[in-house]
């Protein structure tokens, strides 16, 4: 009998995307494997659970996760949900685990293998793989549309007998994999687009689609980008050129969108304050990087905040969620392309080769211990906080029972010492 996937419905009330489709079902299963499916996993991408059930899987419970071999899931798996994995099962997810040691630490201790999806290297060999790319393809997409959604004006150029209504202007922050979509989308709408990228090859894919480029081309610019294609963070001088550059561009904008993220970092501020105050009223911006920091000042993350000069600030959370449906599709052939060079054709069954690159690259946790290396130093130092006791737990409760004869006791000094000038904070 072949091993079994299950596929959880995300417990994340903010995650409608599913980390397998019809298809990637239908697959699975004809590689050998049994697929379990949660009820209602797919119910907020627009698939029901018949359709995974004519394409060979078996509509389930969360309690299924414990006979699991493989576990595909869209979010890394919370505490309460590894207890139910059985030791030893491969937990491909987007794990996002910078800052999160007490997560990493937690899958170890699950004694789950852990892939990190968002590891997964940009090479030939891994493009069908690629969940950065897949799903910021479709973050760059939503972006414009949630750009145009609050902006209460048309993008196109039209020429009408009452006039002409002008063509808005979009500024793209960041020309990565969602920069190039927002690009090509927002001048399929018929804007004008202008974009900024610190890495050189940028400047030839902006114009490609139509898009008039603008940077600070020096030559910290020249180095800017590292071997895997990722933008390398810049000196706070060269920061303050393309600041300086970009502060005229931006006033004269109608919709900026703002792509910049660092793996491991912080999103670097790159619209500031001043330069929210310098647009237009009605202008919008749209952040992509909010969840990170936000590359805009002033932005809120799950928010669409309107500034005092009536400039609207999207931040919405999770934009590929936004379009779940589509971007449920994606990410569910990501992982089967992953899967598929992990499950051995003959036997059926799940061979990892631990000396495969994919599998080195995006391999978080691995028998009791953390051992991806960017993780694996931290993994050691981390100390798990120490229970509290039960007594202390029973002092505490006592203590509150206590609290309104201690209220008391404040009320009455501070009717003494009524009068008198009160402290600060």
């Amino acid at each position: 009998m072949g091993q079994t996937v299950f596929i959880p419905r995300e417990v994340d009330a903010n995650e409608p995307r599913v980390a397998a489709s019809p298809d990637t079902v239908k697959r699975l299963a004809a590689m050998g494997l049994s697929v379990v499916v949660e009820a209602g996993a797919g119910s907020r991408s627009r698939i029901p659970d018949e359709d995974f059930a004519k394409a060979g899987a078996t509509v389930g419970k969360a309690a299924d996760a414990a006979g699991a071999d493989v576990v595909l899931k869209v979010r890394r798996p919370t505490d309460a949900e590894l207890k139910g994995y059985k030791k030893g099962a491969a937990v491909l997810a987007i794990m996002d685990p910078y800052g999160n040691d007490a997560a990493v630490a937690a899958l170890a201790k699950a004694g789950v293998t852990a892939f990190s999806m968002e590891f997964m290297p940009r090479i030939t060999r891994a493009q069908s793989m690629d969940v950065l790319s897949s799903q910021a393809n479709l973050a760059g997409y939503q972006a414009v549309i949630d750009g145009a959604s609050e902006y209460d004006r048309a993008l196109p150029m039209m020429m009408t007998a009452a006039g002409t209504v002008p063509a808005a202007k979009v500024f793209i922050m960041g020309v990565g994999v969602a920069g190039l979509q927002a690009i090509a989308t927002a001048r399929r709408l018929g804007a004008v687009v202008t974009a900024t990228d610190v890495r050189p090859a940028a400047k030839e894919q902006v114009a490609s689609l139509g898009a008039k480029f603008l940077a600070v081309e020096d030559e910290e610019f020249k180095a800017a980008e590292t071997a895997g294609g990722y933008a390398k963070e810049m000196s706070k001088e060269y920061q303050a050129k393309q600041a300086a550059l970009t502060a005229e561009h931006i006033a004269k904008q109608d919709i900026v969108i703002t792509t910049a993220l660092i793996p491991g970092r912080p999103a670097p501020k790159l619209v500031s304050a001043a330069m929210v105050a310098s647009m237009k009223p009605g202008s919008v911006i749209v952040d992509l990087a909010v969840e990170r920091g936000g590359n805009v000042e002033g932005a809120e993350a799950g928010k669409v905040v309107t500034t005092a000069n009536g400039v609207k600030i999207v931040g919405h959370l999770n934009v590929p969620g936004r379009v779940s449906a589509s971007a449920s599709l994606l990410y569910a052939k990501n992982l089967l392309a992953f899967l598929e060079t992990m499950v051995d054709k003959n036997t059926k069954q799940l061979a990892i080769n631990r000396d495969d690159d994919l599998v080195k690259a995006t391999m978080l946790t691995d028998g009791g211990k953390v051992v991806h290396p960017a993780f694996a130093k931290a993994a050691e130092s981390y100390v798990e906080p120490a229970a509290v006791p039960a007594a202390t737990i029973v002092a505490d409760a006592g203590a509150k029972r206590a609290a309104p004869k201690k209220a008391a006791a404040a009320k009455s000094t501070a009717t003494k010492s009524a009068g008198k000038p009160k402290g600060t904070a």
